[in-house]
């Protein structure tokens, strides 16, 4: 056979020949090469001639030896993209985060953007998917529900013909979307769906499922069905020992932690809770550290130290302004006017929610718009002011109804109830204590029906 090889027929890297021929053109013009000093000795100066002319497709060896002799990488000849490129993005996108955990979300959005873009120009689709889910989790963080949605549905469109496991980031962080514009069933269906999937395919992958049994605790808590958030919890720690990412795990202790609180188990739930904080703060990944003091917080005010409650809700307030998440920030300060309505400061909670509620609505955290409502219609109450009282408890149980928060609903109809009888409506009263125990009786109906299929291994 004849050493001086002619082109390689239909093995060509690049869906467009021209375009390898046109970067060979330019290189071998930029190096100062003649047509016969690129192609020998494997090639010929016509068949140099041809590729540069668009008019063949070139095999990968030959594309091998042209960059070889060009002094680039195959990948860089065969795709136009510089040499480590992808390298590059993936550092940029760990910066990105980086910035993301410690800084302002707007930084963080403004890195990932333009990181979409370049790998966008460069056809790398795993480094846009990375910097749409990056821009996901931004967007959550300033409370942008919609944008949010939007950023995490096209990484799973891009993603669509990958693993599952793969795809399990963008599917939980839809899911936090949906569970913070309020729409507690349609969160709970997402992550059923994906769990139940991962289950019956044999793709087992502890850390996909630790993170979607994970996320299922919130919305499931929120429902009131608590017993289907223990399972999660339950799942969830059984995975954790096969899993090494430490962010995950600390994760799992911040959402365990709601079901031991559910539970009465205050004390497991402040060691749950001080394990998550010691990972995050070694990650320095502030906003999850607020949200760790926020719900020790809450353990406080459970257990009546009312001082400590407000001191642990003043500093995850301002840990989470510091990084402008607005969203999470109302939400903790409805928290924050509990406390300071049962430590007789009703004139400070009440203005801080009158605040709260031009930032709060049914489509950006409908169940703490419902509880910022609740806690002025007890504090009007408690003033001696029925009528406003009801208009508040009547405006908190719309909110909660569309959520489908039945825990919440339950005590809501209660209040209102206690007022109706209070003020000589016993039959308004009546229907409104029905009402509260039709959700008592069916909490956490879900979109699915019954719970998520258990992995094989837990």
């Amino acid at each position: 056979m004849n050493a001086r090889r002619t082109a390689g027929r239909g093995a060509g890297p690049d869906e467009d020949p021209g375009a390898v021929g046109r970067r060979v053109q330019r290189l071998r013009t930029e190096r100062g090469l003649t047509q016969r000093q690129l192609a020998e000795p494997a090639y010929t100066p016509a068949y140099v001639s041809t590729l540069e002319a668009g008019r063949v497709r070139p095999s990968e060896a030959a594309v091998r030896h042209l960059a070889e002799r060009l002094g680039v990488t195959y990948e860089e000849l065969a795709t136009g993209r510089p040499a480590h490129l992808a390298t590059a993005l993936r550092l940029g996108l760990v910066e990105a985060q980086r910035t993301l955990a410690t800084g302002a979300a707007e930084d963080a959005a403004a890195a990932y953007a333009r990181l979409l873009d370049e790998a966008l120009r460069h056809g790398l689709d795993d480094e846009r998917a990375s910097a749409l889910l990056g821009l996901g989790h931004c967007a959550l963080e300033t409370g942008d529900l919609p944008s949010a949605r939007e950023h995490f549905e096209a990484a799973e469109r891009l993603l669509a013909d990958a693993p599952l496991p793969r795809r399990a980031p963008a599917v939980r962080g839809r899911a936090v979307a949906h569970l913070l514009a309020g729409e507690l069933r349609y969160a709970c269906y997402l992550l059923e769906s994906a769990i139940d999937a991962l289950n019956t395919s044999g793709l087992q992958d502890p850390g996909a499922l630790l993170l979607l049994y994970t996320a299922a605790i919130a919305p499931y808590m929120d429902m009131g069905a608590h017993a289907r958030a223990a399972q999660a919890a339950e799942l969830a720690l059984a995975l954790a020992p096969q899993v090494s990412d430490p962010e995950l795990v600390a994760g799992l202790h911040r959402s365990v932690a709601r079901t031991l609180l559910a539970a009465g188990r205050t004390a497991e739930a402040d060691a749950s809770l001080s394990r998550a904080a010691e990972i995050y703060q070694q990650l320095q990944i502030r906003t999850e550290l607020a949200h760790c003091r926020w719900m020790r917080g809450y353990v406080h005010a459970q257990d009546g130290d009312l001082s400590g409650a407000e001191t642990e809700l003043r500093a995850a307030r301002d840990m989470l302004a510091s990084k402008r998440a607005s969203l999470y920030t109302a939400q903790v300060e409805v928290e924050l006017a509990d406390v300071l309505r049962r430590r007789g400061k009703a004139a400070q909670a009440r203005e801080l929610l009158h605040r709260l509620l031009g930032e709060l609505h049914p489509d950006r955290g409908s169940i703490h718009a419902g509880g910022a409502h609740r806690l002025l219609g007890l504090i009007h109450e408690e003033q001696g002011e029925p009528e406003s009282a009801e208009e508040h408890y009547v405006t908190a149980l719309a909110l909660l109804e569309r959520a489908g928060a039945a825990g919440d609903l339950a005590d809501i109809c209660r209040l209102l109830g206690d007022l109706l009888r209070r003020t000589g409506r016993p039959e308004a009263a009546m229907d409104a204590y029905r009402t509260g125990l039709g959700h008592r009786a069916s909490p956490g109906t879900t979109t699915l029906g019954p719970s998520p299929a258990r992995p094989p291994t837990a």
